[in-house]
């Protein structure tokens, strides 16, 4: 007899003719009387081949299967979709910031203002997960992150090499603290390849700036379009190690 689980938590159990209430009460996780209950009208003493004989039980009786095992839990869902939601604000703003500095549009205060506000939303998304001290230090990381990039595209506006490249070299070893911290505060992010993932997304900040400066738009987009999806990448990697870390959080 092999039971067969409806959704709803109902077991539906299959019979040869031989078999009666009497004997299935005994062999099986179905009480004699509940199968009364549950399907009046029936004889007792012969079933017919196969009949539908369900089981209101609210637990299974069997070892939950390789699906069921592999769900993903609404917290750990509504981690990785805010936090995707937070590097695509990161990478949207960040471009949205180097068009106003390139054409010198009025509302380029305005645009660094909320641009650096991502800073300080990405230092909270960490706090309920690596407390207090953690939050800050990551905001304080990724604000410096930011603030560098526009002094990199402001000198690159400017035709100074000389100040371009040492923004560029403050902008990698922001990237290397940056791996350093993530690492420090969660095993499952090695060093190396939260380096790695930053380095990318640093190379193609990069490009993205030079070609809108050369007004390369078409090449432009195209960047682009690889950087939103490094973008969600770098969120899902970090998403990862956390509900890896702390998986009670995320039952």
């Amino acid at each position: 007899m092999n039971p067969y689980h409806y959704p709803n938590g109902v077991f539906a159990y299959y019979f040869p003719p031989e078999i009666n209430y009497l004997l299935m009460a005994q062999s099986y996780p179905l009480g004699a009387n509940g199968g009364f209950t549950v399907h009046p009208g029936v004889n007792p003493y012969y079933l017919q081949v196969t009949p539908d004989v369900s089981n209101p039980i609210s637990q299974p009786q069997y070892p939950l299967s390789k699906q069921q095992e592999n769900c993903v839990s609404q917290a750990a869902v509504d981690l990785m979709r805010d936090n995707r939601s937070l590097w695509e604000e990161h990478v949207a703003w960040t471009r949205m910031a180097i068009i106003s500095l390139i054409f010198n549009l009025p509302d380029i205060q305005f645009v660094l203002t909320r641009l650096l506000k991502n800073a300080t939303d990405m230092g909270e998304m960490l706090r309920p997960i690596y407390g207090d001290a953690a939050a800050a230090k990551y905001s304080s990381l990724i604000k410096e992150h930011l603030l560098i990039a526009a002094d990199l595209v402001k000198a690159a506006i400017a035709g100074d090499n000389q100040a371009a490249q040492t923004a560029e070299q403050k902008w990698y070893a922001n990237a290397d603290e940056i791996a350093a911290f993530l690492s420090s505060v969660n095993p499952y992010l090695t060093e190396q390849e939260v380096k790695n993932m930053f380095y990318q997304h640093l190379a193609l900040t990069k490009q993205e700036a030079a070609t809108m400066i050369m007004k390369d738009y078409q090449k432009d987009i195209e960047i682009y379009d690889q950087i939103e999806k490094q973008a969600r990448q770098m969120a899902d990697m970090i998403s990862d190690a956390m509900i890896k870390l702390y998986p009670e959080k995320f039952k």
